[in-house]
């Protein structure tokens, strides 16, 4: 695998104060630089920013449902591939914290090629996010 350039995602929250919860708290993000209506997060060395909107869409506006596997996957979402073990042990954090998730952790394309572990969840402005985890990386984009 190539080394990585951090990537950077800016995005939508309804309240600050909630999200500082949710990803600083609930997923265990180091916060970065902030003001009172943005946050920086480093996710897994990636800059994500969350910018308060109180006027954006409720989730059931802004997501469609894409099949993949026989799951109805959330689009759009964002989120990180990590080694499984990483996966592993974000899964149990969340499921600890009591995530309602909107695909349970899960192993997708088992036994084939890309084989993954994922998992899909809802912030508090109704954000999807996807964590995927690999055993081996070079399966990333096995076709």
């Amino acid at each position: 695998m190539p080394t990585l350039t951090p990537f950077h995602h800016a995005f939508p929250v309804r309240d600050i104060a909630a999200a500082r919860h949710f990803y600083g708290q609930v997923l265990g993000l180091p916060e970065g630089r902030s003001d009172t209506t943005w946050t920086d997060y480093d996710l897994f060395g990636h800059q994500i920013v969350a910018h308060e909107n109180p006027d954006m869409p409720l989730p059931a506006e802004q997501n469609h449902l894409n099949p993949v596997d026989g799951q109805d996957v959330p689009v759009p979402h964002f989120g990180v591939v990590l080694q499984m073990d990483d996966w592993q042990t974000l899964a149990d954090r969340l499921t600890g914290q009591g995530i309602d998730f909107v695909i349970e952790p899960y192993v997708r394309f088992a036994g084939e090629v890309g084989e993954q572990a994922t998992m899909f969840f809802l912030d508090p402005s109704g954000n999807a996010l996807e964590f995927k985890g690999f055993k081996d990386m070079e399966q990333l984009f096995a076709k």
